[in-house]
């Protein structure tokens, strides 16, 4: 088959003969297929490749998020049916089901005769991306149906939300199958957070996607009690405390894949609200040129991250991805012959050959206390999740001062202000011009989404409004957002980052010993050429990334 195929990928003109014998020299000495070798050297995408494969084993390709699905045909198959086969129903050939699967599923026919026994139809099979296909299922099987079942269920019995019951327990219980399917629709939803908040009439249920807040279909108040305190018993929380707020952690099995979540529990007027954050270990192990890093950011940051010792400092709000930078920095640096302990409250994400540290407040565990313990453990690299006090400001300084790397966040609004707000918790100006060597600004934009973003032309009246700064070296390519069934009608799918990377200069260092202001350090910083975060928003519109609206929604 593979001999077809790459004849096949000759002839539509996707390779070259000579890309071919190329790739079947590789081959040979590397005892890798043909195929894989094309995709590996970018000779041809995976996509082509998965399509002749499919077209020379006489099966129709498909692109699976553009093609209109027959609601009839979606009805045939429930949502796990679907996904246990990893198959989409999506329209009749008279009276033949057409079922789109990856090529493996296809050509199985205990697959075949199994869905024709479940449907009562025959079966024709078309062939798209696998990945392509669990996307689709996504968005076609949502629990919104089921989770209202559910909850006339546990209406109808008081039973079924006593949280004290025995049946509570097992996974058949109603409150037990809501909440589990609460949580997997948010994972299927790629949501950052959950958030359950008590109102006075009902439930509210928000999942925030791609940064934004969406809303959900609310629960009735009366299992109000009984879903805080499934969520609270999955944390390992104290669920007869309802005074204070608490933390916990649960895991759930999602797609065959561990997915953990940190859960906040925070007493409100109408009740207990319980965010739930997301942490998907896939992020741990991003690149730093995935996460939207200019190729001048992305080399000043590298020219920071690879001297032996000093300090780098991640600042922005919460939730602009602080944490993921710092995680695909450290995979930048990891290797065996370095020692990186982290020290963090919590633990997001847990990484293989890295010495991680859970801080335990009343256990006594403080940053502080953790920090000077590590330092009896030979680190060459330590991460702190992130700087709160003085105490552990100072002995971040002195360990960046005494032959570390030291890694961390900062709360602040952008990259100048870091020097300000350090030494607002009492360090020494001159440590902090001896120590940093480099500090990040970060924000969160929306990415459009690339399946139905349009062109537009913006006016010069329209891009002065906003003052939009046309970058150096770049011809700009406006696009608005439109929506599809890919990104789910909104127009983005996504995100990236914009940064302002602003390396310790010797005037920037001047400036941090004479305890100037940030706007000083701002003005230094420009003038050595630190690209804003504002500038490098516009950047990421001008090459089609994003929109405007997006970098004005982020960054004042």
């Amino acid at each position: 088959m593979t001999a077809s195929v790459a004849d096949v990928l000759v002839s539509e003109g996707l390779i070259t003969g000579d890309q071919l014998a190329a790739a079947v020299a590789t081959a040979s000495s590397v005892g890798e297929p043909v195929l894989n070798v094309l995709v590996q050297q970018g000779a041809v995408s995976k996509k082509d490749v998965v399509r002749c494969t499919v077209q020379a084993a006489g099966l129709e390709f498909v692109e699976i998020m553009d093609i209109t699905v027959d609601p009839k045909a979606i009805a045939l198959l429930t949502g796990d049916q679907a996904r246990k086969y990893g198959v989409v129903p999506v329209g009749f050939d008279r009276d033949v089901l057409i079922v789109v699967s990856d090529s493996q599923t296809a050509m199985n026919w205990q697959v075949r005769d199994d869905l024709q026994a479940i449907t009562r139809h025959p079966v024709r099979f078309a062939c798209a991306m696998k990945a392509e296909i669990q996307a689709r299922l996504n968005l076609l099987y949502r629990a919104e149906a089921e989770l209202g079942e559910l909850v006339r269920d546990m209406l109808e019995d008081e039973a079924a939300i006593d949280i004290l019951a025995p049946v509570a327990s097992t996974t058949d219980a109603p409150l037990v199958r809501y909440v589990n399917l609460l949580l997997n629709q948010a994972i299927s939803d790629s949501a950052s957070d959950i958030h359950v908040e008590p109102s006075e009439n009902n439930i509210r249920i928000r999942f925030r996607i791609d940064g934004v807040l969406k809303e959900m279909a609310p629960a009735p108040k009366e299992i109000q009690s009984a879903v805080i305190s499934r969520l609270k018993i999955m944390s390992e929380m104290d669920i007869a405390e309802r005074r204070i707020p608490q933390d916990g952690r649960l895991s759930v099995v999602s797609r065959g894949r561990k997915i953990d979540l940190r859960v906040s529990c925070l007493p409100t007027v109408w009740g207990e609200k319980i965010v739930m954050r997301i942490l998907d270990n896939t992020a741990a192990t991003m690149a730093l040129p995935d996460l939207g890093f200019s190729p001048e950011n992305l080399l000043k940051w590298k020219l920071a991250y690879e001297r032996p010792y000093g300090m780098l400092i991640v600042s922005g709000p919460t939730g602009s991805g602080k944490s993921t930078s710092l995680y695909a920095t450290l995979n930048s640096v990891s290797r065996p012959e370095v020692n990186i302990v982290t020290v963090e409250d919590p633990v997001e994400y847990r990484i293989v050959g890295i010495n991680q540290i859970q801080t335990n407040a009343k256990a006594g565990l403080t940053f502080a206390a953790a920090l000077r313990s590590i330092l009896r453990a030979d680190p060459d690299i330590i991460l702190i999740g992130e700087i709160r006090d003085h105490e552990t400001a100072q002995i971040a300084i002195e360990s960046a001062l005494t032959g570390h790397l030291v890694l961390t966040t900062l709360h602040t609004n952008d990259a100048p202000s870091v020097i300000t707000r350090l030494t607002e918790m009492d360090i020494e100006p001159f440590l902090v011009a001896s120590a940093l060597e480099c500090a990040t600004g970060q924000r969160l934009a929306r990415r459009l989404c690339v399946k139905c973003k349009r062109p537009a032309v913006k006016t010069s009246a329209e891009l002065a409004v906003v003052q939009f700064e046309t970058p150096v070296g770049v011809e700009p390519t406006f696009f608005d957002p439109v929506g599809c069934s890919s990104c789910a009608g909104t127009g983005y799918r996504g995100r990236l980052a914009m940064h302002e990377v602003m390396p310790m200069t010797e005037g920037i260092g001047k400036l941090a010993v004479r305890n100037a202001s940030s706007e000083d350090v701002r003005r230094e910083a420009i003038d050595q050429g630190m690209r804003t975060l504002r500038q490098d928003g516009w950047l990421k519109v001008a090459q089609g990334l994003t929109t405007i609206g997006e970098v004005l929604r982020v960054i004042a």
